[in-house]
């Protein structure tokens, strides 16, 4: 049996990914290149962003497991068999890095550092209000194993903190009274545009966003005219419909948001490897699989 990695990565990160692969998993055969025959011999697809009919043509595929979080784009390829087992990446170094970057933006917003940044490129010496972090009430959308580290990590600072799942409803109510809405939820049909006019005049008058999931939660011309003209003070994005973020979009000069180049929380592959390693033992000894993805819900 092989071990297929079909990803989208530069030579030296594929080249680490099969060391620590090959070092965790040392009686398997794994490959990052499908040759003639060796088709037939792949039971375990590795994928991150694969090429389109990457995983085509595997009789004997018996896991997909992806190597990044969200799965939004293999399940909208209609190349990715649909009667295979798909689980997502749950990576704990993931999850703590994505609270680390939570932690800071919501400390940036709380404490008007993002303001304190402005008023330094003009030269303007203003000191502002100190709100307290028990004063600063936190929505995190979504629930889930990234959620949860994200709302024990704020709790922990003192911020009071409701998580909220798709699942409950209430929506938009659930934003009402939010100083800050953290995005971490899955990109589904149900979740895409969530982040509209509706959702932004739900909020707080001068609350913040934070978008670490995927851009494809917002929507754009709603949420520039939300910074504009208000509820919104300010708007931290790590993900965005197009990646790279063109040169000449709105965000780049908006004095009320914050760019990140979709570096909020990176797959940490010497953690990620372990997860991997698992999944792989459970197949070869017949055990439950972890993080097996619900193709209905789309997470």
């Amino acid at each position: 049996m092989t071990i297929l990695l079909a990803t989208s990565f530069e030579p030296d990160e594929r080249a680490q990914w099969l060391a620590l692969l090959r070092e965790r998993l040392p009686g398997e055969s794994i490959t990052d290149r499908r040759e003639g025959g060796d088709a037939a011999h792949v039971d375990i697809a590795l994928v991150a962003n694969p090429p389109r009919g990457a995983l085509a043509g595997l009789p004997g595929l018996r896991l997909i497991q992806s190597l990044w979080a969200g799965v939004d784009r293999l399940l909208a390829d209609a190349t990715v068999p649909a009667d295979v087992p798909l689980a997502r990446m749950v990576d704990p170094a993931m999850n703590e890095a994505m609270a680390e970057t939570a932690l800071w933006a919501v400390l940036a917003l709380q404490r008007d550092f993002f303001d304190y940044a402005a008023q330094q490129r003009h030269a303007h010496w203003l000191q502002r209000p100190q709100r307290r972090a028990d004063e600063t009430r936190i929505v995190v959308l979504g629930a889930g194993q990234m959620g949860g580290t994200v709302r024990r990590r704020l709790e922990a600072n003192g911020y009071p903190v409701r998580a909220w799942s798709s699942r409950e409803g209430a929506w938009p109510q659930v934003l009402h009274g939010a100083d800050i809405v953290i995005n971490l939820l899955p990109l589904t049909p149900a979740t895409r545009g969530l982040l509209d006019a509706r959702a932004f005049a739900a909020m707080k008058r001068g609350a913040g966003l934070v978008n670490l999931a995927r851009g494809a939660h917002v929507v754009e011309a709603d949420l520039l005219a939300a910074l504009d003209l208000g509820p919104l003070r300010h708007a931290v994005l790590d993900v965005f419909d197009v990646e790279p973020l063109p040169a000449d979009h709105p965000y780049w000069s908006h004095p009320q948001v914050t760019v990140l180049p979709h570096v909020a929380a990176q797959t940490d592959a010497r953690s990620a490897a372990d997860v991997v390693a698992a999944q792989v033992r459970a197949v070869r000894a017949g055990a439950p699989l972890r993080h097996l993805v619900d193709r209905r819900r789309g997470y």
